[in-house]
């Protein structure tokens, strides 16, 4: 849907979204039902294109003044490669507020990314990470400490978003 008011009011039956936040198109969701809200967004904060965001089995919970950039994936679910069956493990992904996660990331089942962190492009996060710290790399290693003092309040919408 060409109008954003229209087409996030019908996003808002299948996931909550805070004050002020922005879920662009071609988001994928995955496993949506109205009534099991698995994925929560928060106030501020913006869910570029390209993004998917998999709350088939566990919860996705993204904080406040979040960046989720281009083509990144979110994953609360997949195989694990240690069972004879091929079964399924899932856990919930968090992400706290004033997280930056660049373009073409990919988030695993189980991570919580901490207060203020940037997940550098292309990383790959397979564990926790601490506070105000920015991750690159496959598997995503520390590489910095970010000194912003998280001031900011993420304000993007577009009247009309293609």
């Amino acid at each position: 849907m060409p109008f954003n008011a229209l087409r996030m009011f019908f996003v808002r039956r299948y996931i909550t979204v805070g004050k002020q936040s922005f879920v662009s198109m071609n988001v994928k969701l995955l496993n949506i039902h109205p009534d099991k809200k698995q994925i929560q967004i928060g106030d501020n904060t913006i869910i570029n294109p390209g993004v998917l965001l998999d709350g088939r089995i566990g919860k996705i919970i993204i904080g406040n003044n979040v960046d989720v950039a281009r083509d990144t994936y979110i994953f609360t679910a997949q195989h694990d490669q240690h069972s004879d069956h091929h079964e399924i493990k899932s856990d919930n992904v968090i992400i706290e507020d004033y997280v930056w996660i660049a373009a073409r990331s990919i988030i695993l089942p189980g991570v919580t990314i901490a207060r203020g962190c940037v997940i550098a492009c292309g990383s790959v996060v397979t564990r926790n990470t601490c506070e105000n710290m920015i991750y690159g790399g496959i598997p995503a290693k520390n590489i910095g400490e970010r000194k912003s003092k998280l001031l900011y309040k993420i304000n993007y919408h577009p009247y009309f978003y293609s």
